[in-house]
């Protein structure tokens, strides 16, 4: 039977890159985005498999949940990745300090970040517990730490998401169901700060960036058999840069 798998974040990235690991395993992925349909998703039944909905928008989950169980066949949802995340910048690029950061964004971002992936996961309960499914939650190296490039707001919501991991683990793990999150450090995207090469050379012991696939594929590990008995863990994903 093809087991199904929500994504939300899938637009580019670590998403992207899920998506195609996962597929070549045979798995079928619905993807969320806030944008529509791209082109540049150039995997099979992209288009078919695509919801846009906005997280930010804590009303429109009932509907996505809605859509995403029509979807599914037999009723199961056998892993739900949460990995849609937002962090904005001032007006020169730095990073949002306390000062910065108004209430619209404070929520903006913990709507995205961090209440869209609890109220996903309450919505679609029946459907994890059927599958006894695997979540995974894409925290961050800024959860723990200051980070030069992550604003307040993503790093607090990514702190955040890192106890929410550990509260979905307790309270549904006798349904059957895992939950777990990875901690990305400095990965080569599109989306790189300027004066991320110096940090890496400063921070991070294997002195490289990681790549958007051995992300996905540490996700892919998460959702498998191959991790039965992990529950509640984070997986730092980072070179060595939180040692």
């Amino acid at each position: 039977m093809t087991k199904y798998c929500l994504l939300t974040g899938a637009s580019r990235g670590i998403g992207h890159a899920t998506v195609k690991v996962l597929q070549r395993e045979g798995w079928r992925v619905l993807t969320v985005s806030r944008q529509p349909f791209s082109d540049e998703c150039r995997w099979p039944g992209a288009r078919e498999s695509h919801i846009q909905a906005d997280l930010a928008d804590l009303s429109a989950i009932p509907a996505l949940a809605a859509d995403v169980r029509s979807r599914l066949q037999d009723g199961e949802l056998a892993a739900l990745v949460n990995n849609a995340g937002i962090s904005p910048k001032v007006r020169d690029g730095e990073r949002m300090g306390v000062a910065d950061t108004d209430p619209a964004t404070w929520m903006q971002v913990l709507n995205v970040n961090l209440v869209s992936t609890a109220l996903l996961v309450r919505e679609l309960l029946p459907e994890l517990t059927k599958a006894k499914a695997s979540i995974v939650n894409v925290t961050s190296i800024a959860g723990s730490r200051v980070h030069p490039f992550a604003g307040v707001a993503y790093a607090a919501s990514k702190a955040g998401l890192a106890a929410l991991t550990r509260e979905l683990a307790h309270e549904f793990g006798p349904l059957g169901i895992r939950s777990n999150a990875i901690s990305p450090g400095e990965i080569a995207t599109s989306i790189l700060s300027p004066g991320t090469d110096g940090l890496v050379q400063r921070e991070v012991p294997l002195q490289r960036l990681g790549t958007t696939d051995e992300v996905a594929k540490t996700i892919h590990f998460l959702c498998t058999d191959a991790s039965s008995y992990i529950n509640g863990a984070e997986i730092h994903i980072n070179g060595g840069q939180h040692v």
